[in-house]
């Protein structure tokens, strides 16, 4: 049996059925953005994209952690 997933990929199948786009989409994005710190990225989407504060947060949360990791 597979582990369910957790933590902010949990939000990934949600967030690509409600807006429309693949995952690796949004971390392009973000990672294009000019924007650098997690609220002013979370703010961006929800702004500019109707985006939800918890799948925005998820997406920041989850492109942020894989930049640090390398």
């Amino acid at each position: 049996m597979t582990e369910p997933v957790q933590g902010p990929a949990s939000y990934f199948p949600s967030i690509e059925k409600k807006y429309g786009r693949p995952i690796s989409e949004w971390k392009s994005m973000i990672r294009a953005s000019e924007l650098s710190g997690h609220m002013e990225l979370v703010a961006w989407l929800k702004a500019e994209h109707g985006m939800g504060h918890g799948h925005a947060n998820a997406l920041v949360a989850h492109t942020l952690k894989e930049d640090a990791a390398g």
